[in-house]
Order: C-alpha cells, then structure tokens, then sequence
C-alpha cells in the first residue's frame, strides 16, 4: 500500500488517542526514533565521511517522510499555530505541549470523566450497541488519563445502568454466572440477541393488533354498517356517528333509540296526563274511579295522535 493511500488518524483537539494511534504508526514502521530523538545536522565546516553522509541523507529523508504523516493527520489551522516546523521532532513537541497539558490539567480532565461515568445511565429508546459505544468512549479516556479500569469494573456499570426491559435478564445473568469471569464482548453479544427478541415481539404484536383491528371494523353485522346484531358491535369498534341519520328526529350523530326526542315526548306526556287527569276530576257527578279509567283512556287516544 502506497504512502499516499494510508488512512491516519485525524487529530480532533483530543491528544491522548492521536498521540497513541501516532506512536504505534511511527514504531511500526520504523520511525519513531526520529519523532522522539530528533537527528543533529552538522554544521557546514564539518567535514564527513561518505558513509556519514549517507546516513545523515536517509536521517533528512525519513525525517521528511514523517513531517508528511503529520501534515496529512493534523488540520491546516492547528499547523499554522506552530512557528517552528524544522523538524519532525520539533512539530511532536509543539503539539505535545499544546494540547498533551500538563499533569494538573489530567487530574481536572480525570475528575470530569468520573463524574460522567458515574451518571451514565442507558435511556429506554437507546440500543445496546449505542450505550455500549457511550461507556467505552468515557472508559478508555479515563484510561488514557491514568485512570486504572478492570473489565469487571465496566461490567458491572453496564448492569446496574441498563434500561427496565433487560432488569430481568441482568437478574438471570448475576444469578447464573460470576461477574468477575463476564467479558465486554460476551455480554454485549448476550444483551444484543435479547434486544432482537423484544423487537421481534414487538412487530408480532402489533400485527395482531392490525388483524383485531381490521376485523373489528370490517367484520358484517358486528361494526358500524352491522345488520341484525346491534349497531355497536360487541365492543371490538365504535362506529362513527356523524354520518348516521335518527329515524325519530332525523338528525345526525345518533341512532333512533339514542334520540333524545324520546325524555322530552315522555316529560310532555307526564304533563299531558296530569292536566287531562285534573280536567276528568272538575266534571260533576262521576265516581273517582270512572275520572280515573276515563283520563286514561283519553291519554291513549292522545298518545295515539302523537304517534301517528
């Protein structure tokens, strides 16, 4: 692979990871003596051998190669904050001052980064692969700072901050196994495969919800254009009413045995037959038992009227 063709790390302002990833690049390929030593070229009276000229040529040309690197990982504006750029090693030390801070700085950052871990807590619309993402990123930037953080540590955070929908397989898991012996991996993988599970019941669930649904209102005879059975069903739909016309008052938005028309004829009936039963009482010379058969039989033949 080509020179031009390598993908190196892009420095972000966060030095501790740059300058790890940049370490291992260098010492991989041989470099790195020139980053952390530097070279000494001498001055132009110095007279050198042909062997120590070769050697001082392959020096300048590594140590070019390495200033390539960097000119590639560090953006144009954090390169032209440093003056001096004679050097590889120069341009290394630069940075490291500028953005490596110093040992008060670490324990601020340190104190910062505990306090996050601390908090972090999953939510219950956040996927296992996203929390997991979140807690390694504070984890390995603690340990950048010289934090020191066991595996099990993690595990444990990850368990006890885990949303309600897995509370019971964090029961199953501290029952049956040893936490201290539980990988990242291992419970990532497990919490991923339990996630799929509620996802698939999720879809099954709301697919019979869809057939209840559409059977509730499509069924003949039991939803809002039923015949024979009710015109509400058996409690599976609620048919819309702004379309339906009463047969008593012919007004929409309700069925005939629904209508109010029917409290306020009764309430006048009532009066009626009041009235009628006071008028049979003032004719002279009946029992009170003719008035009675009598206002009976002339509130039928006025409920009669009414009907008709």
């Amino acid at each position: 692979m080509g020179d031009d063709k390598m993908k190196l790390p892009q420095f972000e302002g966060h030095w501790d990871h740059w300058n790890e990833v940049m370490e291992n690049f260098f010492r991989a390929n041989g470099l790195w003596s020139l980053v952390e030593n530097g070279f000494v070229e001498p001055t132009n009276t110095t007279v050198l051998t042909e062997e120590q000229r070769g050697r001082l040529d392959d020096a300048k040309t590594n140590d070019h190669k390495v200033k390539h690197y960097l000119y590639q990982s560090i953006d144009r504006v954090t390169i032209e904050q440093i003056q001096d750029r004679r050097s590889s090693k120069v341009i290394w030390e630069s940075m490291k001052r500028k953005f490596g801070g110093n040992e008060r700085v670490k324990k601020s950052l340190l104190q910062k980064l505990r306090r996050d871990f601390e908090v972090l807590e999953m939510s219950e619309t956040e996927k296992v692969e996203e929390y997991f993402k979140r807690v390694l990123a504070i984890t390995n930037q603690m340990r950048s700072n010289g934090e020191s953080m066991d595996e099990s540590k993690v595990v444990e955070k990850i368990l006890r901050t885990l949303s309600e929908k897995f509370m019971y397989m964090v029961v199953s898991i501290e029952e049956s196994k040893d936490i201290e012996s539980i990988t990242l991996d291992e419970l990532q993988s497990s919490l991923i495969v339990h996630e799929q599970k509620f996802k698939r019941s999720e879809r099954s669930d709301d697919q019979v919800l869809k057939v209840t649904y559409g059977r509730g209102m499509g069924s003949r005879g039991r939803g809002s254009s039923g015949r024979g059975r009710g015109r509400g069903g058996r409690g599976r739909s609620f048919p819309d009413k702004s379309t339906v016309e009463c047969y008593k008052c012919h007004k929409l938005g309700h069925f005939k045995n629904e209508c109010p028309k029917w409290d306020e004829e009764a309430n006048y009936a009532e009066e009626e037959r009041e009235e009628i039963l006071l008028m049979a009482y003032t004719e002279e010379g009946e029992e009170p038992e003719d008035l009675e058969a009598k206002a009976e039989l002339l509130l039928m033949t006025y409920s009669g009227n009414q009907e008709s």
